[in-house]
């Protein structure tokens, strides 16, 4: 239902936009724009999205399965299992969803996107072999989702090597700060969905894991300080590759070592790979236009302008709203996002203060629609209840703590 009326929503909004901007301001291309727009996100979702992730799937389905015949999921499962078991109260201890959703926030926290969404597509499948009602999200997916959204990253490696080639005088500048930002945009998820769930979160073992993760984050912020801006980005560059590759041979020679077939079970969990991506086509297409339309008839510049207008009323120093814009697409569109992200770099500077808070935007949370989408549609989820909420609310946490934390650094 939610999905339902947000889609739309998109679609009135952006009617009412065209109207004005055509009528008003005799923006006679602006329907041009919106319907060439449907055309250029349905193609942009089958040849950019669904088609290089089909290959990325039928990759990691494989090294998954030799992983969960290894037994190497497993031991992730008893590892992680007493901070899951307080957070994902639904799933039994030791159970194989357990590690692939450590590995799916693992490769989120080093940045590795092309590793984080299949293994992410097939914790999804496991959870939803738990889901009693498989057309209603359970509880333990809409934690998922929801961390997912909050974009917890240590290693934001795209975003470094974006403000380099936008010439930034050091581009790793932005590393603590989006840190933190992350952390909290994380944290908020975890509180608002604990909450909705009436989860015990507030117990030794929850904050002993959240305090853990602080202790990690501060032990990187810490190792990255001593190093120079080149050798950081160098660090930074192929250090979430090296640990990968190191899961990759771990896997394999567990497989090896306990004897099993690896190359067989390569195969036999690579054959759902394609199957996945041709089953999420449909929502990734239907999101993606909607948001394509609402982008094409002006609504989100609009949107835009009336938070600046708004804000000025009553703030004196307003120098965050140039950024805004990265913030608003965000949950809409990761590739819009970059978009907006390099467009305030290019326009006020790399080191300007929308330049570097943009960036903590870009980093601060996931594109919770895009997201919302893709899992729930590959495993037939019909009714998100407050999945959607959940994702927006961690975004806005981390919007609200990028601005904060973009004063404290940047004055």
């Amino acid at each position: 239902m939610a999905l339902n009326i947000i889609w739309v929503g998109f679609f009135i909004v952006a009617m009412i936009a065209a109207i004005i901007r055509f009528f008003f301001f005799e923006d006679y291309s602006v329907f041009e724009r919106i319907v060439s727009s449907t055309f250029e996100m349905s193609e942009f979702a089958v040849m950019d999205i669904a088609l290089p992730l089909s290959g990325v799937m039928i990759l990691w389905l494989g090294i998954m399965n030799i992983g969960e015949k290894a037994g190497a999921i497993d031991y992730l499962s008893k590892i992680i299992g007493p901070f899951f078991s307080k957070l994902f109260p639904e799933i039994p201890k030791n159970h194989p969803a357990n590690g692939q959703l450590v590995m799916n926030f693992a490769a989120n926290m080093l940045g590795l996107d092309n590793a984080a969404t299949p293994i992410g597509l097939k914790a999804m499948e496991s959870l939803q072999q738990l889901n009693p009602n498989k057309e209603k999200a359970s509880n333990a997916q809409i934690m998922f989702l929801a961390l997912n959204t909050s974009g917890l990253t240590i290693i934001p490696i795209t975003i470094l090597a974006q403000r380099s080639i936008m010439g930034a005088e050091n581009p790793t500048d932005i590393f603590v700060p989006l840190l933190i930002t992350t952390f909290f945009s994380t944290l908020t998820a975890i509180i608002y969905v604990g909450f909705r769930q009436k989860l015990n979160i507030w117990n030794k073992t929850v904050i002993g894991w959240i305090l853990g993760i602080v202790l990690l984050i501060s032990g990187v912020v810490y190792a990255f300080s001593s190093l120079d801006s080149q050798t950081a980005f160098f660090v930074s560059k192929i250090g979430g590759n090296f640990l990968l590759f190191t899961v990759i041979m771990i896997f394999v020679g567990m497989g090896a070592y306990k004897r099993i077939n690896v190359y067989e079970a390569f195969i036999d969990g690579a054959k759902d790979g394609f199957q996945t991506s041709i089953r999420i086509l449909p929502y990734l297409v239907g999101m993606l236009v909607g948001i394509g339309v609402f982008r094409a008839s002006g609504a989100m510049d609009a949107f835009a302008y009336g938070l600046e207008w708004f804000f000025s009323l009553f703030l004196s120093d307003t120098r965050f709203v140039d950024a805004l814009p990265t913030a608003l697409m965000k949950p809409l569109s990761g590739s819009g996002a970059k978009a907006m992200m390099v467009e305030a770099m290019k326009t006020f500077g790399a080191d300007s203060f929308a330049g570097r808070l943009s960036c903590l935007f870009q980093g601060a949370a996931d594109t919770t629609f895009y997201i919302v989408a893709l899992y729930f549609g590959s495993v037939g989820i019909k009714k998100t209840r407050y999945a959607v909420t959940a994702g927006l609310i961690a975004d806005l946490g981390g919007i609200i703590a990028a601005i904060l934390i973009a004063y404290l650094f940047f004055g």
